[in-house]
């Protein structure tokens, strides 16, 4: 009669475990991160003992051998994987948007054929104010726009050293977070709801990880986690309890660096996928815009200076420079403001020759000012284009990993009805049993 009760007893405690664990899986079905959970359940042989709040006894019955996450580390691995791919093109696509803004917003394409335009005006008519003074104030809004433009870029560029310092210190958090997750799994029963909780926290963490730098993971009895960055010969950031953290620098040519200080160890990190990637593809390109327009500013103020010391204005002393540059190459400014001063006559023409500006046309066309504005702005745009054409690719990648990874770990609520239906059935029986058990029982003692 011992042996019935006890086999009623273990199947009401275990299927009341795989009802609780059914009902996890129901409230979480949409609970990002979350791997679903089964209850192990073994068969107790006859004579093997069940363990009871109060005493041991012997029958058959059934017992919890443990939770069961459902989880395929390789279809993680996966969703890393293309997360890191995809993080990198998405702030690369970022930056280059900014980049395209930066150098489209002030419309320096446009004041240089302006400006240009304006000197034929003065061909027509040489010892007229009115198209000199055009064609200073198109002077002036082509000094603008080149300042402007290279403002625009340092602040695209310091917008950048924002979100690197930020996505370092998140990278930080995530790991010193990572460890602690490790310290709880070293501790934690195998098996036990507890554990399987730790292991979702630590796959959302690298997941999360994943997202600023691509990351090599390997995975110890325990579950805890070692994390290197940058791919599998990369710096070790996590290990066991320990986690280190990631520094980032910019130098004077725009060139970007990032470092892994673990255990007292600093070293270079290069990565390959994740934010910081981009970060890297996106400095490189605000340094080459920055370069090239410095160039298309050097050029042009040099160009325009030398073509007007070469001829005369309508006083008939040689012309004086037209622009001036600041600190930086783009730092322009117009120094030219008497339109007498415009020199447009070459030496010994007189005041209504205008064979110098023929010197200014032969420049544009020589140093292709406006070409090269053009050529920048559209070089960056198909850039942009092609990485957004990757990015969807990339996109595509990742919902396929992650769907491979949710038929594994997902919650179908379609599965989870049936088991609440079969695991309320086990249990109703297994009660029944008590009950028959105790019943039967009675009636013996009745008869005494």
């Amino acid at each position: 009669m011992s042996d019935l009760l006890a086999t009623g007893a273990s199947g009401v405690r275990a299927y009341q475990s795989a009802l609780t664990t059914v009902s996890e899986n129901i409230a979480n079905a949409g609970t990002a991160g979350y791997a679903r959970r089964t209850v192990n359940l073994k068969e107790v042989n006859a004579g093997a003992g069940i363990a009871s709040t109060s005493r041991v006894v012997s029958g058959m019955g059934v017992v919890v051998d443990g939770i069961v996450r459902s989880a395929d580390a390789f279809r993680a691995a996966d969703v890393r994987a293309s997360s890191a791919d995809l993080a990198r093109s998405e702030t690369s696509i970022t930056w280059l948007d900014r980049i395209q803004g930066a150098l489209t917003g002030n419309q320096l394409g446009n004041r240089l054929t302006s400006f240009f335009t304006s000197a034929q005006a003065i061909a027509a008519d040489p010892t007229a104010s009115a198209p000199r003074s055009v064609f200073l104030e198109a002077g002036t809004s082509a000094a603008s726009a080149f300042a402007a433009t290279g403002k625009a870029l340092d602040g695209v560029a310091a917008d950048l050293d924002g979100t690197a310092g930020n996505a370092v210190a998140t990278l930080g958090s995530l790991g010193a977070a990572l460890a602690k997750v490790n310290d709880g799994l070293g501790r934690a029963t195998p098996g036990s709801t507890s554990a399987a909780q730790l292991l979702d926290q630590r796959d959302q963490l690298l997941e999360q990880m994943s997202a600023i730098s691509d990351v090599s993971v390997s995975i110890d009895v325990a579950g805890r986690a070692a994390v290197r960055l940058g791919g599998a010969t990369g710096p070790t950031f996590v290990s066991g309890n320990d986690a280190g953290t990631v520094t980032y620098a910019r130098n004077q040519d725009g060139s970007v660096s990032f470092a892994v200080n673990h255990a007292g160890d600093v070293t270079t990190l290069t990565p390959s996928g994740g934010a910081l990637a981009g970060i890297v593809d996106g400095a490189q390109r605000i340094a080459a815009a920055r370069e090239q327009l410095n160039d298309i500013a050097t050029s042009f103020v040099d160009g325009i200076n030398t073509v007007q010391a070469q001829g005369r204005d309508l006083d008939g002393n040689p012309g004086a420079a037209m622009f001036a540059m600041g600190t930086t190459p783009t730092d322009i400014r117009m120094t030219l403001t008497d339109p007498r001063d415009v020199a447009a006559a070459a030496v010994g023409g007189g005041t209504r020759d205008n064979s110098n500006l023929k010197a200014l046309s032969t420049l544009r066309s020589s140093a292709g000012f406006e070409g090269k504005t053009t050529a920048l702005i559209s070089g960056n745009a198909a850039a942009l284009a092609s990485r957004q054409q990757v990015a969807e690719a990339q996109s595509a990648i990742r919902d396929g990993a992650v769907a491979a990874r949710d038929a594994v770990s997902g919650v179908n609520l379609d599965s989870e009805a049936v088991d609440l239906m079969r695991f309320q059935q086990a249990y109703q029986a297994s009660s029944r049993v008590i009950q028959v058990a105790r019943e039967t029982l009675q009636s013996i003692l009745d008869i005494r």
